[in-house]
């Protein structure tokens, strides 16, 4: 069964707008959000959609409830099913701090004091080992934690049994953890130096049936 996945990056929040880490943390859309989600479920109106999840944070949920609600062309319209398997990674300590400043303290005693530094010196999966270990309770999630998490989220995709092949999924997610697809499955073509925007849309086909390193094919990033 191969499911066509509709992922979007939620309404930008006061946090996005602060430059603050949010992970599982939450702070409310913004005006600018609102119209993120209205610009999004405006580009998805046409297209029929057999379900629809979203990570379990308010702004997930508020945006992919304002896509369901534009959308013309799913009958019946999905009940949006949330799980925690689709939060952002988990920033532990640096939840809610100035970015520039977490990922100083995750990078600097490695030679690579910035988030960009830290993915081009040792690959993206490093900035979340690194602020586990600069996290003071050690309670950021690092690369295996958050990955494990993800993938049960994707397994309650293809155990869905209200799913067949082909059928289309609304997914409303979160940037990093966007921008980690990208750096896990995309080919050659993508710049990845740019973040997904709040509201955009990126398009994956997910073949349940092969083993996760497999079973994502990048269709479009960041529309």
């Amino acid at each position: 069964m191969v499911l066509h996945i509709y992922a979007v990056r939620h309404g930008q929040t006061y946090f996005n707008r602060y430059n603050r880490l949010q992970g599982w943390s939450n702070s409310p859309l913004t005006e600018r959000g609102l119209a993120d989600a209205e610009r999004a479920g405006r580009k998805l109106e046409g297209v029929a959609f057999q379900a629809a999840y979203s990570s379990d944070t308010t702004r997930a949920r508020a945006t992919a409830e304002r896509i369901l609600d534009l959308n013309q062309a799913s009958a019946p319209r999905p009940t949006l099913r949330t799980a925690m398997n689709f939060r952002e990674q988990f920033y532990g300590y640096y939840e809610g701090q100035d970015m520039g400043l977490a990922w100083w303290a995750a990078g600097a005693p490695h030679g690579a004091p910035s988030y960009q530094g830290i993915v081009d010196e040792f690959g993206l999966g490093a900035t979340r080992d690194f602020l586990k270990q600069a996290d003071p309770f050690h309670d950021a999630e690092d690369d295996q934690e958050y990955w494990r998490r993800v993938e049960g989220g994707f397994r309650l995709l293809a155990q869905d049994g209200t799913l067949r092949d082909g059928d289309r999924v609304l997914l409303v997610w979160h940037g990093n953890s966007l921008l980690s697809m990208m750096h896990r499955f995309a080919g050659d073509g993508y710049d990845l130096s740019e973040r997904p925007t709040n509201g955009s849309v990126t398009v994956f086909d997910y073949d349940t049936a092969a083993p996760f390193e497999r079973s994502i094919e990048v269709v479009s990033y960041n529309q």
